[in-house]
């Protein structure tokens, strides 16, 4: 038994909607991202649950409902889910749980596909691409670096630490050995936080200015410092004055 109301829409047959509301027919009009999470499911499930009882749309808006019991966000349950939890929720069977797993795993290795050695790492973006599959949905919190030659070509990526799910030490004397030891000549710094919450803490400043502050002794210029988490990024050189606190000459 549904445990929520359901638009007259989302107990509609697909093929009784107007085409103008198929899901899609709206992706192939406006694409994919003015589609609703419960749509894209829908396109992914193809049928809903028997008998007329709810649509593929239906079927996916309480999918994402049953979810959302978990005390985290209903894509987050979505994404470290398997076959037998799916298979929990009325109206999915081995045939649409294999299916939505399919998508989530081909979603993540298209989103962590990290760009090729040698590389130009030009911008935030491309950085947290080197790294999304070292940090971006990591349950523990880490830290890594990104190594860099003198034309900021990628020569690889290292994890310097591992911590706990709240917080991870990084000595700037590790940080430092490793990009020496690699032949590197400059360096972008990144950390995740395991909640998603982007926002740097006391402690993630202090280090970037202890790093800063190394890096210039060194000559070996630090470009960023990231924070990763839940499918984002954020820089800390474009939120932050610590960079012309301590200019890098880069």
């Amino acid at each position: 038994m549904l445990l929520f109301p359901l638009s007259m829409t989302y107990s509609l047959r697909i093929a009784d909607m107007p085409e103008t509301e198929r899901p899609r027919e709206r992706l192939m009009a406006h694409g994919a991202k003015i589609l609703s999470t419960a749509e894209l499911l829908a396109i992914l499930l193809g049928t809903g649950q028997g008998a007329g009882k709810l649509s593929a749309v239906g079927l996916g808006q309480y999918i994402l409902h049953e979810l959302s019991k978990c005390d985290r966000e209903p894509l987050a349950v979505l994404r470290d889910i398997n076959v037998t939890e799916l298979m929990r929720i009325p109206g999915i069977g081995p045939a649409k749980a294999t299916t939505i797993l399919a998508a989530i795993e081909l979603g993540k290795r298209a989103f962590q596909s990290r760009p090729a050695d040698r590389t130009v790492i030009d911008s935030p973006a491309a950085a947290a691409a080197a790294l999304s599959q070292d940090l971006m949905w990591q349950n523990q919190e880490r830290f890594a670096v990104v190594l860099l030659d003198i034309k900021n070509r990628l020569l690889g990526t290292q994890v310097i630490t591992i911590g706990t799910a709240t917080e991870t030490l990084a000595p700037p004397g590790e940080i430092f050995r490793e990009v020496i030891r690699q032949g590197a000549t400059r360096l972008i710094v990144a950390h995740n936080h395991p909640s998603g919450n982007l926002e740097p803490s006391s402690e993630d400043i202090e280090l970037t200015r202890q790093l800063l502050a190394g890096a210039k002794f060194l000559a070996i210029p630090l470009l960023d410092h990231l924070i990763l988490g839940d499918g984002n990024y954020q820089s800390l050189r474009e939120i932050t004055t610590l960079w012309n606190e301590c200019p890098q000459g880069d």
